[in-house]
């Protein structure tokens, strides 16, 4: 990846994660094995992570790089996505095509008649196409 396409490259996945959620979008967050940027974030929601271990919880989505490989050596198809429901939202997570293993995952509140994922993850998918998997940048540098 050119270094100078990774904003460009972030700013068009906010975008993407934005036109799909509206108002509903309340988290963003780019993710390596051994790192983690938060790219949005609704101040409601930031309020409400002071208490949580941000950490802890990127972690957790790091186990998808396994089940995500597991699930291509015992599956017919390939894997595309998780949805997570809780009692007030909506996590959705991805990774991208790529042997560094890059992923990214955003929550959303609840709304009647659900959110439409295939519909987000082939949009995500269409508009990373035009660029390079973005590199994350550690939240110390």
């Amino acid at each position: 990846m050119y270094e100078e396409s990774g904003n460009e490259t972030k700013e068009a996945l906010v975008s993407a994660f934005a036109e799909f959620g509206g108002t509903y979008l309340r988290d963003i967050w780019l993710f390596d094995q051994s790192d983690h940027e938060q790219l949005f974030l609704r101040e409601d929601v930031a309020e409400k992570l002071e208490a949580v271990d941000v950490e802890k919880f990127v972690d957790n989505e790091r186990y998808g790089f396994i089940t995500q490989d597991t699930y291509d050596q015992l599956y017919y198809a390939t894997y595309q996505y998780t949805v997570r429901g809780f009692d007030d939202f909506e996590q959705f997570r991805m990774f991208f095509d790529d042997d560094r293993h890059v992923g990214v995952f955003a929550s959303f509140d609840r709304q009647p008649g659900g959110h439409d994922y295939e519909s987000l993850h082939s949009h995500v998918t269409d508009i990373a196409s035009g660029y390079d998997v973005p590199i994350v940048t550690s939240e110390t540098e």
